[in-house]
């Protein structure tokens, strides 16, 4: 039944209990009319509005559900469904709109692909250039001060020095932000020691104690799930030294349902209500790339919780 007929039938029930009532019911009017006819006539009158705006609550419940749904939707949380019930128009309207969100969110997954491959390549050719030519420049002038610093009386020898230093500080603030742009260390070596070697890099970088615990014999993961893994946990230490306030940070990797569980806690002031910005929406692309569902926990004077879990690959039996 479409949603018109739906409608008319309605309020034809409604109109056609009313005139029943009448015909039977020993109610005559009068000119002019006397109080209790006006009041029965107004009560049938309430009654029959009533009656009407609860069946046609009912008949547009459904599309109530889809309005909410969306100015709600986020395609950064996939899955988001209306059930569908029955037949007819609205039922089709409910049917056409999860098809839509299923074309939308194959194309945001696939388009976010395209956009983080592209981010990982710009951040890999920026990674080199800082390695091999500003390192590289840098490393002379280090030379050139030292043996200028040889050669040079005392007054200028000290000054010399200090440059020096500088110069080298420099160097090593150039390789650290290398290797947060490309972190080799995650190819060369896996991914518990990339994590351990984020862990230890921002404890000594920002002062914030990074407390880690990785569990043994995870299971096997695409080198795409790792980098994943590794930025997220890269971004979620990076908003608690920016945005927390916090002295402690618990970074803990384990197995999970099918996959492995990446964990973030700290001890900040947490934020109340969660006003996702550039950085976590980030991370909810980074985790539907690869599959993942990425969940975010705020309490009040509490701290913050970031969970990732991450699919693993599946073993092939021989």
């Amino acid at each position: 039944m479409s949603l018109f007929w739906r409608i008319f039938g309605l309020n034809a029930v409604v109109l056609g209990a009313a005139t029943v009532l009448l015909l039977w019911a020993p109610i005559t009017v009068s000119v002019p009319i006397l109080v209790t006819e006006a009041v029965i006539l107004l009560g049938g009158l309430s009654v029959m509005l009533v009656a009407n705006a609860a069946l046609l609550r009912i008949g547009l419940t459904p599309l109530g559900r889809l309005a909410r749904l969306m100015t709600t939707i986020d395609l950064l949380r996939p899955g988001q469904r209306l059930t569908v019930r029955g037949h007819g128009d609205v039922a089709e309207l409910i049917r056409t709109f999860n098809a839509m969100l299923d074309r939308l969110e194959a194309e945001r997954a696939a388009s976010s692909a395209r956009a983080l491959s592209a981010q990982e390549a710009e951040r890999r050719r920026i990674a080199r250039e800082l390695h091999d030519e500003v390192g590289q420049s840098l490393t002379a002038v280090l030379l050139e001060l030292g043996r200028a610093a040889d050669q040079a009386p005392d007054p200028l020898r000290t000054e010399l020095h200090q440059a020096q230093e500088v110069t080298r500080d420099s160097l090593d603030e150039v390789r650290r932000i290398a290797r947060r742009l490309r972190p080799g260390v995650l190819e060369d070596l896996g991914l518990v020691s990339a994590l351990t070697a984020l862990a230890t890099d921002f404890a000594t970088h920002t002062g914030l104690r990074v407390r880690h615990r990785f569990e043994a014999g995870l299971p096997p993961m695409t080198p795409e799930t790792e980098l994943v893994v590794y930025r997220v946990a890269q971004e979620g230490l990076t908003n608690i030294a920016r945005h927390a306030e916090a002295e402690h940070a618990e970074l803990r990797l384990r197995r999970g349902d099918g996959g492995v569980v990446l964990s973030l806690r700290d001890d900040g002031r947490g934020l109340g209500i969660i006003r996702e910005g550039a950085g976590i929406r980030g991370m909810r692309e980074r985790a539907l790339f690869v599959g993942a569902t990425l969940e975010i926990a705020h309490e009040p004077e509490r701290g913050t919780q970031l969970v990732l879990t991450a699919p693993a690959v599946e073993e092939r039996k021989p």
